[in-house]
């Protein structure tokens, strides 16, 4: 049986003291959403995630990292993947850093690695509506940036359904946002960019009553991490990786 181990990878690491501005560029990369922080001798301190990356909204900044660690993830080498997946699941990450018994970091492991895993050799039951999550925070593609980031930053989701008079039009992620030179820009200068500039309109859905397992194999086929759930054209919730895994507790 694979272990937590057989999935490890390099992961990047930054100390206290490196810029907010130079974690920014390692979350731009897709398949980094935390970025683990180490001492001097590579002891593990803590993480920042995309969110903490996206406070500083300047391009250019004198601000450390040292303010937004917070605790991490932690899984060890002989842990079995639904393990690894269960810390990643309790703190809301996407990623948990692998430690020696020095609390030395000697990697990552990345949910999106293990998620195909672990739904191929486990039975999911129950339907979307069970699982999902049902206080959806949404936006509208006429609202500006300046004025939804607060919250896209604050809610702590990593994803948000677009709707125009109550339909769904696109989605838009933490990832867009950081991830688009024009929008820190336009931040910066309380420029009138607007979500409808940076969603993406050719939003992946599924229904309530579909089986958790379909929402699972979507989101596998597909690679993203969360899918509207959307009822008589309407958004009902939403379900992501973690709402999955609870179908496995």
């Amino acid at each position: 049986m694979r272990m937590a181990q057989d999935f490890l990878v390099e992961i990047p690491v930054l100390k206290p003291d490196d810029l907010i501005t130079r974690a920014r560029q390692i979350l731009r990369d897709d398949r980094f959403r935390e970025v683990y922080v180490v001492d001097g001798k590579k002891h593990l301190l803590g993480y920042i995630d995309i969110t903490d990356g996206l406070r500083v909204t300047a391009t250019k900044s004198n601000v450390t990292i040292e303010g937004f660690i917070r605790e991490a993830p932690v899984i060890h080498p002989a842990d079995s993947i639904e393990q690894a997946a269960g810390t990643m699941r309790q703190f809301r990450t996407d990623s948990a850093a692998m430690v020696d018994g020095k609390l030395q970091v000697n990697g990552g492991v990345l949910l999106a690695d293990l998620f195909p895993v672990i739904i191929s050799r486990n039975e999911l039951h129950g339907p979307v509506s069970r699982y999902m999550t049902k206080k959806v925070v949404s936006a509208a593609p006429s609202d500006e940036l300046s004025k939804v980031f607060p919250m896209i930053v604050d809610s702590g989701f990593a994803a948000f359904p677009v709707l125009e008079k109550k339909r769904l039009v696109g989605v838009i992620s933490r990832r867009d946002l950081i991830s688009h030179r024009n929008v820190r820009s336009a931040l910066a200068q309380h420029a009138g960019m607007t979500v409808g500039d940076v969603m993406i309109r050719d939003a992946i859905t599924i229904a309530p009553d579909e089986p958790i397992s379909a929402a699972a194999e979507q989101i596998v086929k597909h690679d993203i991490s969360f899918l509207p759930v959307v009822e008589g054209g309407r958004v009902a919730g939403v379900v992501n990786r973690h709402d999955i895994l609870a179908a496995l507790a």
